[in-house]
């Protein structure tokens, strides 16, 4: 008897790593779109009102400007006094 394997291919969700969170910890202008090259994907970073990160898309960008890959949100909570209790990268999947 013979069976046949039926392979099935999962996608592993891709995870954001130690080189990318540096970039992603600095502040930068307050509600603007920072466009830039990482490694070998393209970068569009997208800014709250306090200069924080908050969105993310990485990918190759096509010639109309968009970026084809995936995006990530960000969780960010702080208590009264400014301190960070939560902070953490959500990735949405693929754009």
């Amino acid at each position: 008897m013979f069976y046949r394997l039926r392979l099935i291919k999962y996608q592993v969700p891709m995870k954001i790593g130690d080189k990318l969170l540096k970039i992603l910890e600095k502040t930068y202008a307050p509600s603007s779109s920072i466009s830039r090259k990482f490694e070998r994907y393209d970068i569009t970073i997208v800014t709250d009102e306090e200069g924080n990160p908050h969105l993310l898309y990485i990918g190759n960008r096509s010639e109309n400007g968009l970026i084809k890959g995936n995006r990530f949100t960000r969780t960010l909570l702080k208590d009264k006094e400014g301190k960070v209790i939560k902070d953490h990268w959500d990735n949405l999947g693929k754009i």
